[in-house]
Order: structure tokens, then C-alpha cells, then sequence
């Protein structure tokens, strides 16, 4: 059976807004997503200590598990990116912070493919550098780090149909799991 980890950002966990939807992402294909939820206070998130501070929540996580897994996750859990690099491990990055250097050096030492979506009312989205580091990669025009764009709440909605069906396009293109 595949193993997926799912991340939270800062504002909320692992099980609500767009994580929950990308967290059944994986169980719809038989696999167990694993919801992590900080134990700690992150640092600042402009201190380079964050990253470490990402990565030793996660470290025991994926070593609880049988084999590799597939990570999710969301802005602040994008500083774990240095363990999808040092581990080969495939990933999905909602919202990743583009504009965080030691997040873009772990991106780009990244082996195994990664989907990065992002909005473009986001302002630690970077267009150009999500295209340089995967050629996965959704950006919603309007939308801001939450992914919601102006409007109806319905079309916010659709931006989240839109990342889920990316999200399984994504795994299909890669052969997950």
C-alpha cells in the first residue's frame, strides 16, 4: 500500500480547506494519506531555521512508514522540500513559498517530479520560477494564497475542482502509486 503525508500550512491543518481535498487525493487511489499537524510553534517564516524546523516534524513521519511517500503540502509545509530532494520522494506543493531561497535551492535539487500550483495574487507565488523548477505546474490567474479569486464563492469552489483534477493528473502522468 502507498503512503502520502499531507503537510499544513500555517493558518489552518492538515484536514480543512484545500488540504482535506487534497489529502482524499491520494486515498481515492488506495493509498493511506498520513494528516500531520505541527507539534510546535514554527519560527518566523522569513528565518532560515523554519526548514529545519519543518523537517525534523516530518523526519519521523516518513521513517514511521513502510516505504517512500508522496508529500503534500501547503506554504509553511513547503519548507520540508529539502526532504522530498534528499529523499526522492514525488510531491505535491500547494501554494509553495517561491519567494523563501532555501525552498527554491531544495526544489531545484528535487529528483522526482513535483506539481506546483500557486495563484497569481499570491505574493510568494513566482510564475517564472515554478516554471523552471517542474514542468508540473497550475497557476490560477486572480488567485491568492488561500487560492480564492474575486467573485462568487462558486468560482473559488471551481478553482478547487480545478487543483483536485490536477492533483490526479499529476499522479497519473508519474505512475503514483
Amino acid at each position: 500500500m502507498a503512503d502520502a503525508v499531507v503537510i499544513p500550512g500555517g493558518r489552518y491543518g492538515p484536514a480543512a480547506g484545500l488540504l482535506a481535498y487534497a489529502g482524499t487525493v491520494p486515498e481515492k487511489r488506495g493509498a493511506t494519506a498520513h494528516a500531520h499537524e505541527w507539534t510546535t510553534a514554527p519560527p518566523p517564516a522569513d528565518s532560515p531555521d523554519v526548514e529545519a524546523w519543518a523537517c525534523r516534524q516530518i523526519h519521523p513521519v516518513l521513517d514511521a512508514l513502510p516505504g517512500p511517500a508522496l508529500l503534500i503540502g501547503k506554504s509553511l509545509g513547503t519548507n520540508a522540500a529539502a526532504i522530498a530532494a534528499d529523499r526522492g520522494l514525488p510531491a505535491v506543493w500547494l501554494t509553495p513559498l517561491l519567494r523563501t531561497p532555501w525552498i527554491v535551492a531544495a526544489l531545484e535539487r528535487a529528483t522526482a517530479p513535483c506539481l506546483l500550483v500557486g495563484g497569481t495574487a499570491d505574493r510568494q507565488w513566482d510564475s517564472a520560477t515554478a516554471r523552471r523548477l517542474s514542468p508540473y505546474v497550475v497557476e490560477i490567474p486572480t488567485a491568492d494564497h488561500g487560492m480564492f479569486v474575486p467573485g462568487p464563492l462558486t468560482d473559488s469552489i471551481a478553482v478547487l475542482a480545478r487543483i483536485v483534477v490536477a492533483m490526479e493528473e499529476f499522479l497519473d502522468e508519474i505512475g503514483w502509486p
